[in-house]
Protein backbone atom coordinates (compact mmCIF):
# COMPACT_ATOMS: atom_id res chain seq x y z
CA UNK A 1 0.00 0.00 0.00
CA UNK A 2 1.72 3.33 -1.14
CA UNK A 3 1.75 5.85 1.99
CA UNK A 4 -0.07 9.09 2.60
CA UNK A 5 2.10 12.05 2.60
CA UNK A 6 1.11 14.04 5.15
CA UNK A 7 3.01 17.71 5.39
CA UNK A 8 3.00 19.03 9.34
CA UNK A 9 3.09 17.63 12.26
CA UNK A 10 0.69 20.74 13.93
CA UNK A 11 -2.85 19.54 15.52
CA UNK A 12 -4.56 19.14 11.84
CA UNK A 13 -1.27 17.67 10.23
CA UNK A 14 -0.77 15.14 13.80
CA UNK A 15 -4.56 14.41 13.69
CA UNK A 16 -5.12 13.06 9.87
CA UNK A 17 -1.82 10.81 10.57
CA UNK A 18 -3.12 9.38 13.47
CA UNK A 19 -6.58 8.71 11.58
CA UNK A 20 -5.29 7.11 8.78
CA UNK A 21 -2.05 5.26 10.86
CA UNK A 22 -5.30 4.00 13.44
CA UNK A 23 -6.84 2.01 10.47
CA UNK A 24 -3.41 0.61 8.74
CA UNK A 25 -2.59 3.32 6.20
CA UNK A 26 1.22 4.25 6.08
CA UNK A 27 1.96 7.54 6.65
CA UNK A 28 4.76 9.90 6.11
CA UNK A 29 4.73 12.63 8.03
CA UNK A 30 6.68 15.45 7.15
CA UNK A 31 7.52 17.88 10.32
CA UNK A 32 10.56 20.44 9.19
CA UNK A 33 11.09 21.18 13.16
CA UNK A 34 13.70 20.76 14.54
CA UNK A 35 15.54 21.24 11.25
CA UNK A 36 14.12 24.56 10.78
CA UNK A 37 11.52 27.29 13.11
CA UNK A 38 8.96 29.89 12.52
CA UNK A 39 9.10 32.34 14.00
CA UNK A 40 5.94 31.18 16.51
CA UNK A 41 8.03 28.04 17.33
CA UNK A 42 9.99 27.11 19.87
CA UNK A 43 9.58 23.46 20.47
CA UNK A 44 10.22 20.24 18.78
CA UNK A 45 7.31 18.99 19.81
CA UNK A 46 4.13 17.62 17.28
CA UNK A 47 1.33 19.83 18.17
CA UNK A 48 2.69 22.66 19.72
CA UNK A 49 0.37 25.49 20.60
CA UNK A 50 1.43 29.02 19.06
CA UNK A 51 -1.44 30.84 21.69
CA UNK A 52 -1.84 30.15 25.23
CA UNK A 53 -5.73 30.17 24.94
CA UNK A 54 -7.26 26.97 25.80
CA UNK A 55 -9.23 24.75 23.88
CA UNK A 56 -12.03 26.35 25.06
CA UNK A 57 -15.85 25.55 26.02
CA UNK A 58 -16.30 21.59 27.10
CA UNK A 59 -19.98 22.51 27.33
CA UNK A 60 -22.56 21.10 24.64
CA UNK A 61 -24.66 23.83 24.93
CA UNK A 62 -21.30 25.68 22.92
CA UNK A 63 -20.64 24.64 19.45
CA UNK A 64 -17.32 23.86 20.01
CA UNK A 65 -17.69 21.98 23.17
CA UNK A 66 -20.00 20.07 20.29
CA UNK A 67 -17.18 19.64 18.35
CA UNK A 68 -14.91 18.53 20.91
CA UNK A 69 -17.55 15.82 21.70
CA UNK A 70 -17.65 14.44 18.37
CA UNK A 71 -13.89 14.25 18.15
CA UNK A 72 -13.33 12.32 21.34
CA UNK A 73 -16.09 9.66 19.71
CA UNK A 74 -13.80 9.68 16.99
CA UNK A 75 -11.18 8.83 19.12
CA UNK A 76 -9.10 11.68 18.47
CA UNK A 77 -5.53 12.13 19.28
CA UNK A 78 -5.84 15.46 20.06
CA UNK A 79 -8.26 15.53 22.01
CA UNK A 80 -7.39 12.51 24.18
CA UNK A 81 -3.99 14.26 24.50
CA UNK A 82 -5.51 16.97 25.74
CA UNK A 83 -8.04 15.38 28.20
CA UNK A 84 -4.99 13.99 30.03
CA UNK A 85 -2.96 17.43 30.04
CA UNK A 86 -5.88 19.25 31.48
CA UNK A 87 -5.03 22.29 33.94
CA UNK A 88 -7.94 23.76 35.44
CA UNK A 89 -9.94 26.30 33.84
CA UNK A 90 -13.29 26.34 35.16
CA UNK A 91 -16.01 24.96 32.05
CA UNK A 92 -12.97 25.54 29.87
CA UNK A 93 -10.79 22.51 28.50
CA UNK A 94 -6.92 24.22 28.84
CA UNK A 95 -3.97 21.99 28.68
CA UNK A 96 -0.15 21.95 29.87
CA UNK A 97 0.90 22.55 26.33
CA UNK A 98 4.49 20.85 26.99
CA UNK A 99 2.99 17.58 28.63
CA UNK A 100 0.14 17.94 25.99
CA UNK A 101 2.66 18.12 22.91
CA UNK A 102 4.60 15.68 24.39
CA UNK A 103 2.07 12.91 24.42
CA UNK A 104 0.92 13.85 20.90
CA UNK A 105 4.76 13.23 19.56
CA UNK A 106 5.50 10.26 21.12
CA UNK A 107 2.03 8.28 20.11
CA UNK A 108 2.99 9.63 16.87
CA UNK A 109 6.50 8.26 16.97
CA UNK A 110 5.24 4.97 18.31
CA UNK A 111 3.36 4.41 15.77
CA UNK A 112 4.34 1.12 13.45
CA UNK A 113 2.34 2.45 10.90
CA UNK A 114 3.66 5.91 10.70
CA UNK A 115 7.02 7.43 9.55
CA UNK A 116 8.62 10.90 11.06
CA UNK A 117 10.61 12.82 7.84
CA UNK A 118 12.63 15.88 9.60
CA UNK A 119 13.16 18.10 6.50
CA UNK A 120 11.34 21.22 5.26
CA UNK A 121 9.23 20.14 2.95
CA UNK A 122 9.69 22.75 -0.04
CA UNK A 123 7.69 20.80 -3.03
CA UNK A 124 4.82 18.64 -3.41
CA UNK A 125 4.85 14.92 -3.92
CA UNK A 126 4.83 14.57 -7.63
CA UNK A 127 2.66 11.18 -6.97
CA UNK A 128 0.42 9.41 -4.30
CA UNK A 129 -2.13 11.40 -1.98
CA UNK A 130 -0.72 14.40 -0.11
CA UNK A 131 -2.13 16.18 2.76
CA UNK A 132 -0.46 19.86 3.22
CA UNK A 133 -1.09 21.05 6.68
CA UNK A 134 1.71 23.28 7.14
CA UNK A 135 -0.42 25.61 9.15
CA UNK A 136 -1.31 29.46 9.10
CA UNK A 137 3.07 30.08 8.97
CA UNK A 138 3.73 27.90 6.26
CA UNK A 139 7.30 28.15 5.06
CA UNK A 140 8.24 30.39 2.12
CA UNK A 141 9.24 27.52 0.05
CA UNK A 142 6.39 25.54 0.24
CA UNK A 143 4.19 28.92 0.11
CA UNK A 144 5.58 29.35 -3.29
CA UNK A 145 4.66 26.53 -4.42
CA UNK A 146 0.91 26.44 -3.16
CA UNK A 147 0.39 29.92 -4.60
CA UNK A 148 1.24 28.12 -7.86
CA UNK A 149 -1.08 25.58 -7.20
CA UNK A 150 -3.88 27.61 -6.03
CA UNK A 151 -3.74 31.20 -7.58
CA UNK A 152 -5.92 32.79 -4.57
CA UNK A 153 -4.16 31.15 -1.88
CA UNK A 154 -2.30 34.76 -0.74
CA UNK A 155 -4.97 36.13 1.29
CA UNK A 156 -4.44 36.85 4.48
CA UNK A 157 -5.35 37.70 8.27
CA UNK A 158 -3.00 38.56 11.31
CA UNK A 159 -3.15 36.92 14.55
CA UNK A 160 -2.02 38.21 18.03
CA UNK A 161 -1.11 36.42 20.58
CA UNK A 162 -1.26 36.90 24.56
CA UNK A 163 1.46 38.00 27.12
CA UNK A 164 2.20 35.28 30.36
CA UNK A 165 3.14 36.29 34.02
CA UNK A 166 4.32 34.21 36.52
CA UNK A 167 1.82 33.24 39.37
CA UNK A 168 4.09 34.77 42.27
CA UNK A 169 4.15 37.74 40.86
CA UNK A 170 0.70 38.94 41.09
CA UNK A 171 -0.72 41.13 43.66
CA UNK A 172 -2.73 38.61 45.55
CA UNK A 173 -4.21 41.29 47.48
CA UNK A 174 -5.44 43.17 44.24
CA UNK A 175 -6.62 39.73 43.05
CA UNK A 176 -8.95 37.06 43.78
CA UNK A 177 -9.46 33.58 42.49
CA UNK A 178 -13.04 32.65 40.67
CA UNK A 179 -14.55 31.61 37.82
CA UNK A 180 -17.44 33.78 35.73
CA UNK A 181 -20.83 33.14 37.21
CA UNK A 182 -19.12 30.56 39.51
CA UNK A 183 -19.28 28.04 36.73
CA UNK A 184 -16.71 24.66 37.62
CA UNK A 185 -14.07 25.70 40.21
CA UNK A 186 -12.54 28.62 41.28
CA UNK A 187 -9.93 29.00 38.49
CA UNK A 188 -9.34 32.14 36.98
CA UNK A 189 -7.44 34.87 38.69
CA UNK A 190 -9.15 37.87 38.34
CA UNK A 191 -7.56 41.59 38.87
CA UNK A 192 -10.07 43.97 39.18
CA UNK A 193 -9.97 47.74 38.32
CA UNK A 194 -12.23 50.90 39.51
CA UNK A 195 -13.16 53.61 36.98
CA UNK A 196 -10.01 55.44 37.28
CA UNK A 197 -7.83 53.13 36.99
CA UNK A 198 -10.02 51.62 34.42
CA UNK A 199 -9.63 54.88 32.14
CA UNK A 200 -6.06 55.85 32.87
CA UNK A 201 -5.39 52.26 31.42
CA UNK A 202 -7.37 52.65 28.45
CA UNK A 203 -6.21 55.69 27.32
CA UNK A 204 -2.23 54.50 28.07
CA UNK A 205 -3.30 51.49 25.77
CA UNK A 206 -4.38 53.38 22.70
CA UNK A 207 -1.61 55.55 22.49
CA UNK A 208 1.01 53.11 23.36
CA UNK A 209 4.24 52.05 20.47
CA UNK A 210 2.89 49.07 18.64
CA UNK A 211 5.82 47.07 17.07
CA UNK A 212 5.89 47.29 13.34
CA UNK A 213 4.18 44.30 11.69
CA UNK A 214 4.49 44.26 7.69
CA UNK A 215 1.30 45.07 5.98
CA UNK A 216 -0.77 45.84 9.11
CA UNK A 217 -3.90 47.43 9.67
CA UNK A 218 -6.72 47.48 11.97
CA UNK A 219 -8.99 45.81 9.49
CA UNK A 220 -7.01 42.95 8.16
CA UNK A 221 -7.34 41.31 11.75
CA UNK A 222 -9.37 37.85 12.59
CA UNK A 223 -11.93 39.52 15.30
CA UNK A 224 -11.72 36.25 17.65
CA UNK A 225 -8.31 37.34 17.57
CA UNK A 226 -8.62 41.16 17.89
CA UNK A 227 -5.41 42.93 19.66
CA UNK A 228 -6.22 44.36 22.65
CA UNK A 229 -5.35 48.19 21.99
CA UNK A 230 -7.75 47.62 18.43
CA UNK A 231 -10.31 46.79 20.71
CA UNK A 232 -9.83 50.02 22.66
CA UNK A 233 -9.22 52.00 19.94
CA UNK A 234 -13.24 51.47 19.33
CA UNK A 235 -14.55 53.19 22.32
CA UNK A 236 -13.77 53.78 26.20
CA UNK A 237 -16.03 50.90 27.37
CA UNK A 238 -15.68 48.27 24.65
CA UNK A 239 -12.76 46.60 26.71
CA UNK A 240 -15.64 46.48 29.36
CA UNK A 241 -18.40 45.06 27.36
CA UNK A 242 -15.60 42.32 26.20
CA UNK A 243 -12.71 40.46 27.72
CA UNK A 244 -12.71 42.70 30.87
CA UNK A 245 -16.46 42.47 31.45
CA UNK A 246 -16.86 42.46 35.61
CA UNK A 247 -20.20 40.32 35.21
CA UNK A 248 -20.63 37.32 36.92
CA UNK A 249 -17.41 37.95 38.37
CA UNK A 250 -18.41 39.12 42.64
CA UNK A 251 -15.58 40.58 44.71
CA UNK A 252 -15.69 38.35 47.28
CA UNK A 253 -14.18 41.12 49.60
CA UNK A 254 -16.73 43.66 49.05
CA UNK A 255 -19.54 41.49 47.88
CA UNK A 256 -20.33 43.41 44.39
CA UNK A 257 -19.18 43.79 40.42
CA UNK A 258 -16.03 45.97 39.76
CA UNK A 259 -15.98 48.39 37.16
CA UNK A 260 -13.81 46.42 35.02
CA UNK A 261 -12.05 42.75 35.61
CA UNK A 262 -8.25 41.06 33.61
CA UNK A 263 -8.25 37.58 33.86
CA UNK A 264 -5.91 35.71 34.31
CA UNK A 265 -5.88 31.58 33.21
CA UNK A 266 -3.92 29.10 34.19
CA UNK A 267 -0.70 27.85 31.48
CA UNK A 268 0.67 24.89 32.76
CA UNK A 269 0.22 22.28 34.88
CA UNK A 270 2.04 23.08 37.91
CA UNK A 271 0.08 26.39 37.92
CA UNK A 272 3.04 28.61 38.03
CA UNK A 273 2.09 30.55 34.72
CA UNK A 274 -0.89 32.44 33.71
CA UNK A 275 -1.98 34.28 30.65
CA UNK A 276 -3.78 37.24 30.41
CA UNK A 277 -7.31 36.71 28.94
CA UNK A 278 -8.11 38.34 25.48
CA UNK A 279 -4.65 40.17 25.99
CA UNK A 280 -3.54 39.46 22.18
CA UNK A 281 -1.12 42.18 21.45
CA UNK A 282 1.43 43.30 18.80
CA UNK A 283 1.95 46.22 21.31
CA UNK A 284 6.33 46.51 21.80
CA UNK A 285 7.43 44.61 24.64
CA UNK A 286 8.90 47.81 26.67
CA UNK A 287 5.57 49.16 25.94
CA UNK A 288 3.73 45.79 27.39
CA UNK A 289 5.39 45.92 30.28
CA UNK A 290 4.67 49.20 31.16
CA UNK A 291 0.77 49.49 30.45
CA UNK A 292 -0.49 46.05 31.50
CA UNK A 293 1.68 46.99 34.61
CA UNK A 294 -0.92 49.72 35.20
CA UNK A 295 -3.36 46.72 36.35
CA UNK A 296 -3.17 47.02 39.99
CA UNK A 297 -2.40 43.23 40.76
CA UNK A 298 -0.13 43.24 38.08
CA UNK A 299 2.08 46.26 39.25
CA UNK A 300 4.87 44.23 39.84
CA UNK A 301 4.09 41.01 37.64
CA UNK A 302 6.98 39.27 36.07
CA UNK A 303 6.36 38.67 32.53
CA UNK A 304 8.06 35.62 30.72
CA UNK A 305 6.49 35.85 27.36
CA UNK A 306 5.09 38.90 25.63
CA UNK A 307 2.21 39.07 23.45
CA UNK A 308 3.76 38.81 19.64
CA UNK A 309 1.84 39.16 16.15
CA UNK A 310 2.11 37.24 13.05
CA UNK A 311 0.56 36.69 9.32
CA UNK A 312 -1.69 34.01 8.80
CA UNK A 313 -2.41 33.11 5.33
CA UNK A 314 -5.64 31.32 4.30
CA UNK A 315 -7.09 29.81 0.83
CA UNK A 316 -9.70 31.03 -0.97
CA UNK A 317 -11.42 27.58 -0.41
CA UNK A 318 -14.91 27.54 -1.22
CA UNK A 319 -13.51 28.07 -4.76
CA UNK A 320 -10.47 25.30 -3.96
CA UNK A 321 -11.78 22.78 -2.23
CA UNK A 322 -14.70 20.28 -1.34
CA UNK A 323 -16.11 18.89 1.60
CA UNK A 324 -14.11 17.08 2.28
CA UNK A 325 -10.46 19.30 1.56
CA UNK A 326 -9.93 18.16 -1.49
CA UNK A 327 -8.21 20.04 -4.23
CA UNK A 328 -10.75 20.28 -6.60
CA UNK A 329 -8.58 20.69 -9.51
CA UNK A 330 -6.17 17.57 -8.38
CA UNK A 331 -8.19 15.55 -6.12
CA UNK A 332 -5.01 13.73 -4.80
CA UNK A 333 -4.16 17.03 -2.66
CA UNK A 334 -5.81 17.64 0.25
CA UNK A 335 -5.70 20.50 2.77
CA UNK A 336 -5.90 20.44 6.58
CA UNK A 337 -6.01 22.93 9.29
CA UNK A 338 -5.90 26.50 9.42
CA UNK A 339 -4.93 26.89 5.85
CA UNK A 340 -8.46 26.20 4.96
CA UNK A 341 -9.89 28.63 6.43
CA UNK A 342 -11.19 26.85 9.87
CA UNK A 343 -10.26 28.96 12.83
CA UNK A 344 -9.00 27.62 15.99
CA UNK A 345 -7.45 24.80 17.28
CA UNK A 346 -10.16 22.54 17.72
CA UNK A 347 -11.33 23.15 14.05
CA UNK A 348 -7.91 22.55 12.58
CA UNK A 349 -8.30 19.27 14.49
CA UNK A 350 -11.44 18.64 13.33
CA UNK A 351 -10.29 19.56 9.70
CA UNK A 352 -7.75 16.75 10.12
CA UNK A 353 -9.74 14.38 11.35
CA UNK A 354 -12.08 14.35 9.03
CA UNK A 355 -9.99 14.37 5.75
CA UNK A 356 -7.80 11.52 7.48
CA UNK A 357 -10.97 9.74 8.14
CA UNK A 358 -12.27 10.25 4.03
CA UNK A 359 -8.89 9.37 3.12
CA UNK A 360 -8.83 6.23 4.63
CA UNK A 361 -12.23 5.07 3.41
CA UNK A 362 -10.68 6.12 -0.27
CA UNK A 363 -7.61 3.86 0.05
CA UNK A 364 -9.38 1.07 1.52
CA UNK A 365 -12.37 0.94 -1.04
CA UNK A 366 -15.27 2.05 2.10
CA UNK A 367 -18.16 4.30 1.60
CA UNK A 368 -17.41 7.88 2.28
CA UNK A 369 -18.84 9.19 5.58
CA UNK A 370 -19.42 11.97 4.26
CA UNK A 371 -20.19 14.13 7.60
CA UNK A 372 -23.71 15.53 7.05
CA UNK A 373 -24.14 19.67 8.28
CA UNK A 374 -26.26 18.21 11.11
CA UNK A 375 -23.17 17.63 12.60
CA UNK A 376 -20.27 20.00 14.03
CA UNK A 377 -17.83 18.00 11.88
CA UNK A 378 -19.17 18.42 8.62
CA UNK A 379 -21.12 21.37 9.19
CA UNK A 380 -17.40 23.37 9.34
CA UNK A 381 -16.06 21.05 6.10
CA UNK A 382 -19.21 22.21 4.19
CA UNK A 383 -19.10 25.87 5.47
CA UNK A 384 -15.35 25.95 3.79
CA UNK A 385 -16.45 24.28 0.49
CA UNK A 386 -18.93 26.87 0.01
CA UNK A 387 -21.04 27.60 2.81
CA UNK A 388 -19.79 31.44 3.04
CA UNK A 389 -21.75 34.23 1.02
CA UNK A 390 -19.86 36.98 -0.04
CA UNK A 391 -15.71 37.38 0.51
CA UNK A 392 -14.22 34.30 2.12
CA UNK A 393 -13.26 34.76 5.70
CA UNK A 394 -11.91 32.67 8.13
CA UNK A 395 -14.42 30.82 10.49
CA UNK A 396 -14.89 29.35 14.34
CA UNK A 397 -17.46 26.60 14.47
CA UNK A 398 -20.57 27.99 15.52
CA UNK A 399 -24.37 26.73 15.69
CA UNK A 400 -25.05 29.39 12.54
CA UNK A 401 -23.50 26.72 10.50
CA UNK A 402 -24.94 23.63 11.37
CA UNK A 403 -28.51 22.84 10.11
CA UNK A 404 -31.51 24.28 12.13
CA UNK A 405 -33.64 21.92 13.74
CA UNK A 406 -36.74 22.64 11.61
CA UNK A 407 -39.18 22.88 15.30
CA UNK A 408 -38.72 25.63 17.75
CA UNK A 409 -37.34 25.18 20.75
CA UNK A 410 -37.83 27.54 23.38
CA UNK A 411 -34.49 29.27 25.29
CA UNK A 412 -31.03 29.96 23.12
CA UNK A 413 -29.27 26.97 25.64
CA UNK A 414 -32.33 24.53 25.15
CA UNK A 415 -31.84 25.19 21.54
CA UNK A 416 -28.12 24.89 20.91
CA UNK A 417 -28.78 21.34 24.18
CA UNK A 418 -31.11 20.15 21.27
CA UNK A 419 -28.78 20.49 18.13
CA UNK A 420 -26.02 18.85 20.17
CA UNK A 421 -27.89 16.07 20.91
CA UNK A 422 -29.19 15.38 17.19
CA UNK A 423 -25.74 15.38 16.41
CA UNK A 424 -24.46 13.41 18.93
CA UNK A 425 -27.66 10.77 17.64
CA UNK A 426 -26.34 11.53 14.44
CA UNK A 427 -22.49 10.61 14.55
CA UNK A 428 -23.77 7.48 16.47
CA UNK A 429 -25.47 6.35 13.59
CA UNK A 430 -22.38 6.97 11.27
CA UNK A 431 -20.70 4.93 13.20
CA UNK A 432 -23.18 1.98 12.97
CA UNK A 433 -23.56 2.25 9.46
CA UNK A 434 -19.88 3.65 8.19
CA UNK A 435 -17.13 0.61 7.78
CA UNK A 436 -14.41 3.22 8.17
CA UNK A 437 -15.95 4.45 11.01
CA UNK A 438 -15.78 0.91 12.69
CA UNK A 439 -13.51 0.56 15.82
CA UNK A 440 -12.31 -2.89 14.80
CA UNK A 441 -10.57 -1.24 12.34
CA UNK A 442 -8.19 0.50 14.29
CA UNK A 443 -4.72 -1.43 14.36
CA UNK A 444 -3.28 1.09 16.99
CA UNK A 445 -0.61 -0.59 19.49
CA UNK A 446 -0.89 0.56 23.25
CA UNK A 447 1.75 3.68 22.61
Amino acid sequence: MQPVTVIGAGLAGSECAWQLAKRGIPVKLVEMKPQKYTPAHHSSLFGELVCSNSLRSDELTNAVGLLKEELRRLDSLILKSADENRVAAGGALAVDREGFARTITERLRNHPNVEIIEEEATDIPAEGIVVIATGPLTSDAMADRIAKLCPEFDLHFYDAVAPIVTLESVDMDSAFFASRYDKGTADYVNCPMDETEYKAFVRELVSAKEAEVHGFDDGGVFEGCMPVEVMARRGEDTLRYGPLKPVGLRDPRTGKDNYAVVQLRQDNAEGTLYNLVGFQTHLTWGEQKRVFSMIPALKNAEFVRYGVMHRNTYLNSPKLLDACYRLKSEPRIRFAGQMTGVEGYVESCASGALVGIETAAEILGMESVDFPQETAIGALGKYVSGGSVGDFQPMNINFGIIKELGYRVKGKRNKNAAISERSLNILSELMTEKEVLNSELTTEKEV
